[in-house]
């Protein structure tokens, strides 16, 4: 696939984009570089550090850096969600520093992190689209409503942002969070989900 550079993009590590993503962010009306996804990143999220009102126990944030906690974090909460290796550090300054995604942290009264989540915001020809994945909530702290002010942060953001849809999937066997997503309003679809190992 071609690759180009936008115009106005700099010369970060994400400056340089596939073609039809720079068609995709035309026909969207959105410019698709570093700084401007980080400028409407920080314009929808002013709010990102408060406490959720209908959770104060849950303080959700934006994070914007990786250190030793967040590492510490990631290593206790990603075997809870998969069976692959968490992420080190350096993962997560490639995770945390795309400009696509968000990454999103609770907090529990201790100040502890308990929970995780992605979203990811990207343009297509249809529109803004939002996906929200890697979703997590210790153990110790589920059925505390922690999971809900994720999925509610990411879908604020997501709506402030412009996007059309939010989308994600679950497994039918996470019965707890399937009756989550259906409360906080999502609709299952008719449509089959394909993977290809690579």
């Amino acid at each position: 696939m071609r690759m180009v550079s936008l115009p106005g993009s700099g010369r970060s590590n994400h400056s340089r984009w596939p073609t039809s993503a720079r068609l995709a962010a035309a026909c969207c009306g959105l410019a698709l570089n570093d700084s401007a996804m980080r400028r409407a990143r920080s314009r929808t999220m002013r709010s990102v550090a408060e406490a959720d009102s209908a959770n104060p126990e849950a303080r959700i944030e934006v994070c914007e850096q990786v250190g030793d906690e967040l590492v510490g974090a990631f290593a206790r909460l990603h075997p809870q969600l998969s069976s692959s290796p968490p992420p080190d550090a350096a993962a997560l300054e490639r995770i945390v520093g795309h400009p696509a995604n968000t990454v999103l942290i609770a907090r529990d009264g201790a100040d502890e992190i308990v929970g995780a989540m992605i979203l990811v915001l990207f343009p297509l020809a249809s529109g803004l689209r939002a996906w929200i994945e890697d979703v997590v909530v210790d153990e110790a702290a589920r059925g505390r409503g922690i999971g809900a002010a994720l999925n509610r942060r990411a879908i604020e953001i997501a709506r402030q942002a412009g996007a059309r849809t939010v989308d994600l999937t679950s497994r039918p066997d996470r019965e707890a969070a399937n009756r989550l997503y259906a409360r906080l309003g999502f609709n299952q679809r008719n449509t089959n989900v394909y993977r290809l190992d690579l």
